[in-house]
C-alpha cells in the first residue's frame, strides 16, 4: 500500500514538473513554441519576404516596429522556425544577430568595428579573414560576403542580418554599418536581407538620406490593439497545456480548471487591473510565471488565490520602495502624473503637463508646499527619470526639447497610495491631493 502511494506521489511530482517546465519555457523566452496573437497579416508578410530570400535569392530589407512587449522578437522567431521547416528552403540560410543595446552583456555592438568582428564570428569566417587588414568597413564586409559566394546569385548562400534595437545603430558614426548593409541588400551577388527591430515610430526620420535611399521602406507595425475579451483568451491559451502532454487525463483536468479560472470574477479583476496598467504580454507572462510557481504535487491546480498572490508579488517591486526615499517635491510630481493618468486615461504626458498640474496644486490647495522655480522642478523630474520611475516612450534625440518629451509613469495608483502611507512626515494636504480621484481643475 505504501509503495503504491509512493509511486503515485512520484508520478504526480513528475507530472507537475513537466507542467512547470512547459509553461516556464513558454513564459520566459521569446521562443517559437508559444502562440502569436493578432498578427496574422504581419506574420504572412514577413514569412513571404524571407521565403523569397531563401528560395529565390532575392535581397531585401524591412523594419519591424512596435512598442516594447508587442511581440517583435516572438514574431521573427516564429517566422524563422516555420521557414526552416519548409521543404523548398535550403538548410544553408545564415543568420547574423546584432544588438545595439550597450547594456546587454555579450550582445553589444556599440561601433562598426565591433559589429564587423561579431559578423565575422557568427558567419564562422575567422579562418578566412585571419590577420588581413582592409581599408574600409565596406571593403571588409564585401570581402566577407564574397567568401560566401557559390556560383551565381540563386545558388549563393543567403544571409539574414537581424538588428535588434535598430535605432541604437543609427547613432554609429556616419551610420556606416546601416549604409553598407542596405547597399549590399540592393546590389550584392550574395542574397542578403536586413531586418531591423525597433520601438521608435519615427525611425525613418533618424536615417541619413544616403541610408534612407537604400532602404526598401518596408515597415511591419505591431500594436497591442486587442481588447479585454481577447486578453482573457490569451490568458487561457498561455496557461493551457498542449494536446501532446504525456498525461492526457491531467492535461484535460488542468485545461478545464484554466477555463473555470478565466470565468472567475476574482481572476478577471486581477487581469483587468494588469490590463489597464499595461497590455505588454511580458507582464502577463510574469504574473503567470509567479502563479505557476505555487503549483506542487499537493496543490496541483491553480486557484484564484494563487493569481491574487502572484499579482501582489508582481506589483510589489523595488520601484514602490524607492518612493520612500524621495523628496516631497518628487512625491508631488508623481502625484501630478497619477492625476494626469486618471484624467487622460493613461495617455502619455510630458514635463510641461506635469509642471502645470503641480502649479494648480500649489496655487489653489497647498499652503505647506514651497513654490519651487521651474529649473528646480525639472531637476527633480530628471531624478525620477534616473530612478526609472518615469520612462520616455522614445529615445530622446539631440534636437528634442526636454519639456515636451512624451513619458509614462511606471507606478500604478495602488503602489503610489501604499507608498504614501509609509512615507515619513508626508504633509497631510499632499496625501489628500493624492487620494482625490480627479485633478485640480
Amino acid at each position: 500500500m505504501n509503495k503504491r502511494k509512493l509511486k503515485e506521489s512520484e508520478e504526480s511530482a513528475e507530472c507537475i514538473s513537466q507542467v512547470q517546465k512547459i509553461l516556464r519555457e513558454r513564459f520566459c523566452h521569446c521562443c517559437a513554441a508559444g502562440k502569436l496573437f493578432g498578427v496574422r497579416h504581419q506574420y504572412s508578410h514577413l514569412l513571404e519576404l524571407l521565403r523569397r530570400t531563401t528560395v529565390h535569392g532575392e535581397s531585401n530589407s524591412a523594419l519591424i516596429i512596435g512598442p516594447r512587449g508587442s511581440g517583435k522578437s516572438a514574431l521573427l522567431n516564429h517566422v524563422l522556425k516555420d521557414l526552416r521547416e519548409m521543404n523548398q528552403v535550403s538548410e544553408n540560410l545564415l543568420e547574423v544577430h546584432l544588438n545595439g543595446n550597450p547594456f546587454l552583456s555579450g550582445l553589444l555592438q556599440t561601433n562598426d568595428k565591433v559589429a564587423l568582428k561579431e559578423i565575422t564570428r557568427q558567419l564562422q569566417l575567422e579562418n578566412v579573414v585571419g590577420d588581413k587588414v582592409f581599408g574600409s568597413f565596406a571593403e571588409n564586409l564585401a570581402f566577407l560576403l564574397e567568401a560566401l559566394r557559390r556560383g551565381n546569385r540563386s545558388s549563393s548562400c543567403p544571409v539574414l542580418f537581424v538588428l535588434d534595437e535598430f535605432d541604437l545603430f543609427v547613432h554609429h558614426k556616419n551610420q556606416t554599418l546601416l549604409y553598407n548593409l542596405f547597399d549590399i541588400s540592393q546590389s550584392a551577388q550574395t542574397p542578403v536581407t536586413v531586418i531591423g527591430l525597433t520601438c521608435r515610430q519615427d525611425i525613418l526620420e533618424l536615417l541619413e538620406k544616403r541610408v534612407k535611399s537604400r532602404f526598401s521602406h518596408r515597415q511591419i507595425y505591431l500594436m497591442n490593439s486587442f481588447d479585454f475579451k481577447e486578453y482573457i483568451k490569451i490568458f487561457k491559451k498561455q496557461l493551457s497545456l498542449p494536446a501532446d502532454f504525456p498525461d492526457e487525463a491531467f492535461a484535460q483536468k488542468w485545461n478545464n480548471n484554466v477555463q473555470h479560472l478565466s470565468e472567475d470574477k476574482t481572476v478577471q479583476d486581477v487581469l483587468q487591473n494588469l490590463f489597464q496598467h499595461s497590455k505588454d504580454l511580458r507582464s502577463l507572462h510574469l504574473l503567470l510565471m509567479l502563479a505557476v510557481s505555487a503549483v506542487t504535487a499537493q496543490h496541483p491546480l491553480l486557484t484564484p488565490a494563487d493569481l491574487q498572490e502572484a499579482r501582489r508579488h508582481h506589483s510589489s517591486d523595488s520601484r514602490a520602495n524607492i518612493v520612500h526615499g524621495l523628496s516631497v517635491l518628487e512625491i508631488c510630481l508623481i502625484i501630478a502624473m497619477k492625476h494626469l493618468n486618471e484624467v487622460y486615461d493613461g495617455e502619455p504626458f510630458n514635463f510641461q503637463m506635469v509642471y502645470n498640474e503641480f502649479q494648480k496644486f500649489i496655487q489653489r490647495k497647498a499652503h505647506s508646499m514651497y513654490n519651487f522655480e521651474k529649473p528646480v522642478v525639472m531637476k527633480a523630474f530628471e531624478h525620477l527619470l534616473q530612478l526609472e520611475l518615469v520612462q520616455p516612450l522614445e529615445r530622446p534625440s539631440v534636437r528634442a526639447q526636454r519639456e515636451f518629451l512624451l513619458m509614462k509613469l511606471l507606478l500604478d495608483s495602488r503602489q503610489i497610495m501604499e507608498a504614501l502611507q509609509l512615507y515619513p512626515n508626508c504633509p497631510t494636504d499632499v496625501k489628500q491631493w493624492a487620494a482625490s480621484s480627479l485633478s485640480w481643475l
